[in-house]
Formats: C-alpha cells, sequence, structure tokens
C-alpha cells in the first residue's frame, strides 16, 4: 500500500471512532473499556515481542516508544474505568451501632 491509502484509512478509523464512543451512553462506557483494555493489553504484548526481535536501532527506538505509550494507554485505561466504577458506586452508610452493643450472655449485674 502506497502511503496516501495508509492515511485515507487512518483518517477514516479516526473518524469511525469517534463517532462509535461519542454515541455511547454512559451505561455501557465501563464494560467497553473494560473490553479496550483488554486490547491494549495485546498491543503492549506485541510491542514488547516487537522491541525484542529489532535488528535496527531506529526500529528498536519505534518499539520502545509504542511500549511507552501502550503502558501509558493501558494504565490510564484502567484509571478511567476505576473511576467510572466509583461513580456507580452508592455512597457508604455510616457504621450503625448495633455492633457497640454487648450480647446478652456477656452482660453483668
Amino acid at each position: 500500500m502506497d502511503g496516501m491509502s495508509l492515511l485515507t484509512i487512518t483518517v477514516l478509523a479516526v473518524f469511525v471512532g469517534f463517532e462509535v464512543v461519542s454515541k455511547v451512553s454512559s451505561t455501557l462506557h465501563t464494560p467497553l473499556m473494560s473490553g479496550a483494555n483488554a486490547i491494549h493489553g495485546i498491543i503492549l504484548v506485541g510491542a514488547i515481542i516487537v522491541a525484542g526481535q529489532a535488528a535496527d536501532p531506529w526500529v528498536l527506538a519505534v518499539a520502545l516508544l509504542a511500549v511507552v505509550l501502550a503502558t501509558a494507554n493501558l494504565v490510564g485505561g484502567f484509571v478511567v474505568t476505576d473511576r467510572m466504577l466509583e461513580m456507580f458506586r452508592g455512597r457508604q452508610r455510616p457504621a450503625s451501632n448495633v455492633d457497640a452493643v454487648e450480647p446478652a450472655e456477656e452482660r453483668r449485674p
């Protein structure tokens, strides 16, 4: 493929991805982020494999950059997913005083 075809595919993928993600409701966002985190993990493994087999210095540099960016993307995805899950959890109720009362058999007259 020539460079213009690759650029066209990349631009179309960006537009389609933006449209698909912008239409997702907040209820479905967390499960989709979990799936995306799994994909980012696979990308990270691929970048590590490429870095390990790199023969040229520039391929190694690009592969190491890919490892760094994939790691940042993976960690960021987990942070966002954790924040979204915190939003869905309700507020914690204060502890009740039931535990503070002594049981009947341990009371002394």
